[in-house]
């Protein structure tokens, strides 16, 4: 789907499905130097089992034109402005690392347009090192190895994962790589600014009334479980779930986090 927000175009995956006034909408917003393809599983799961989704490409990314914000309060409003051009006057929110901090500060500045928060690989605060700020700003490509090592839990996941012939760590490298040729303003280097300068996570956490839902991973480098207890106890009604994985948890342990989202999606919904 492609919707216009400020007078750009901004691209939207649903699954394969047109949105219906009817049913609940869910908007999967993803990280730093992705795209909507990093929801691949849990989005048409979604979609064929009674969900509209909007699986967004943020601007400057993948489809959607524009130039990448580094404020993670305009990234929310923007999400917002999505959800107005869909015809959505409310969603659950599905936010993964650097979108994660976009769904909840979203939640904060219109809570009443937010009917339940998924956030995923999350923490507060989300500081980036200044070595790799300088590195995604001077050399993407070795800032992208690093993270993508990071990342992932092992080089080599169980076979069959998430179907024959699929190696994660490859293909979250080689999206990395499209999203840089694509748009070649160092959108690396923006994405973590805006994580790294993003400074109203505990108000925002604080607001949160509606169900919530964190799910982390075990092996997680990048946002590691021990860091997110300030996420945590600021929305202490929140239900925690840990599956086996790095930060590239959707690929690593897709069908685990499908589950997870999808039973509190059900819940949350009832």
């Amino acid at each position: 789907m492609l919707l216009t927000i400020e007078n750009t175009a901004a691209y939207c995956y649903t699954g394969g499905k047109a949105f219906n006034p009817s049913q609940p909408t869910a908007v999967f917003i993803h990280g730093a130097q992705n795209d909507h393809s990093v929801w691949a599983l849990q989005t048409r799961y979604f979609a064929h089992h009674g969900w509209n989704v909007l699986a967004v490409d943020l601007p400057g990314h993948g489809r959607s034109l524009g130039t990448a914000k580094d404020n993670v309060a305009e990234l929310a409003r923007w999400i917002l402005a999505v959800l107005d051009a869909a015809g959505a006057a409310r969603a659950m929110l599905i936010g993964h690392s650097m979108g994660s901090l976009i769904a909840l500060e979203a939640a904060y500045l219109a809570p009443e347009r937010v009917s339940h928060l998924a956030m995923l690989g999350s923490t507060y605060p989300m500081k980036v090192s200044p070595a790799l700020l300088e590195t995604a700003l001077q050399d993407e490509q070795a800032a992208i190895d690093m993270v993508n090592i990071w990342s992932h839990s092992s080089i080599a996941q169980k076979p069959s994962f998430p179907g024959p012939g699929f190696y994660a760590m490859g293909g979250a490298r080689r999206l990395k790589q499209r999203i840089a040729a694509l748009n070649p303003a160092h959108v690396f280097h923006t994405d973590f600014f805006a994580c790294n300068a993003y400074a109203n996570g505990e108000i925002a956490a604080a607001s949160v009334h509606c169900p919530t839902v964190f799910i982390f991973g075990a092996r997680d480098m990048m946002t590691p479980p021990k860091s997110t207890r300030l996420l945590t106890a600021a929305i202490a009604h929140g239900t925690v779930v840990q599956v086996d994985s790095g930060h590239e948890l959707m690929a690593e342990q897709p069908d685990a986090v499908l589950d997870a989202l999808f039973a509190f999606a059900q819940t949350a919904a009832a």
